[in-house]
């Protein structure tokens, strides 16, 4: 009797130590596998974000640059002009564009940016199309705004 409860305890205590081996073993793939996930969950976080930083630097530089253009025909506005003057056609379509990269930086900006944003073409927008009074610079009137969009940009891209 003595003797078969001796193979019983060594069955039972073998059998322990295969339930906890695998227990443990369970336990450190369940932690690698959630750890995995983590660090992957992690890494797609980081590729939008410079993804969306990407997208929103591009919209920057064409917004900075169709205001650009925009700019350049309220320095050569002409005093007289109507709708089949050069002039116009060439300023109509680079305000359609300038509007649009005005809404587009509404849709991927802060509010704050997207108003100063909205406060230069406002500015310029009237530059262009009613032109200033007489003696009025023009960089003189778009600076100030200008310098606001530029800075509150700055602020969001860090």
């Amino acid at each position: 009797m003595t003797a078969m409860s001796g193979e019983v305890w060594v069955s039972l205590i073998s059998l322990g130590g295969v339930v906890l081996g695998g227990s443990l073993s369970y336990l450190v793939q369940h932690r690698t596998q959630l750890s995995a996930e983590r660090a992957e969950q992690q890494r797609q976080r980081i590729a939008l974000s410079e993804a969306r930083r990407g997208e929103r630097l591009a919209l920057l530089e064409r917004f900075i640059e169709v205001s650009a253009e925009a700019e350049r025909c309220a320095y050569t506005r002409p005093p007289e002009w109507d709708e089949t003057h050069t002039w116009y056609l060439t300023t109509r379509d680079i305000m359609g564009r300038f509007w649009v990269a005005d809404r587009l930086i509404r849709v991927q900006f802060p509010l704050p940016v997207h108003d100063a944003a909205h406060a230069h073409f406002l500015d310029l927008n009237r530059a262009v199309w009613e032109g200033l009074p007489e003696g009025e610079s023009v960089r003189d009137f778009l600076e100030d705004r200008r310098l606001a969009f530029l800075d509150a940009a700055r602020g969001v891209m860090g």
